[in-house]
């Protein structure tokens, strides 16, 4: 279709309809997301206690006491950072599947990007420094 000056008013078209016929999550589709999240959360929450225990066995056979307590403080914050971000998205996750429609979950979304941007600058900025102290001594 063409408007008065020969361009096609399409896109137009499509906006306004998009606009009046808000998009909506089916709330059966919000239950089995949600279902769902909470056997990946419980099954991730095995797997991160498992590599905890693996970790825990490598930094015992280590050689010396300073490198030991070292690399066992990195370990730690790790793990500690590993479940700080599995629960965060975890969360994120839950919020999305409660989300009514589209532009919800595209505001949850963009929080919770912003959110985790800084949180992993920390992290990092941490991490560094932790690494920094385990191999002074080496």
């Amino acid at each position: 279709m063409l408007d008065e000056h020969g361009g096609v008013t399409l896109g137009i078209r499509v906006r306004t309809m998009a606009q009046d016929q808000p998009f909506e999550i089916p709330h059966q589709l919000r239950q089995i997301w949600e279902s769902n999240l909470e056997q990946t959360r419980a099954a991730y929450g095995q797997f991160i206690e498992a590599i905890a225990q693996g970790m825990d066995l490598w930094v015992t056979a280590m050689p010396t006491d300073d490198m030991k307590s070292g690399v066992r403080a990195l370990q730690e914050r790790t793990i500690q950072f590993a479940k700080q971000n599995a629960d965060s998205y975890f969360g994120f996750a839950s919020e999305l599947a409660k989300a009514k429609g589209v532009q919800e979950a595209l505001a949850i979304q963009n929080r919770y990007a912003q959110t985790q941007m800084q949180t992993y600058a920390h992290q990092a900025q941490e991490l560094g420094r932790l690494i920094a102290e385990a191999t002074q001594g080496i």
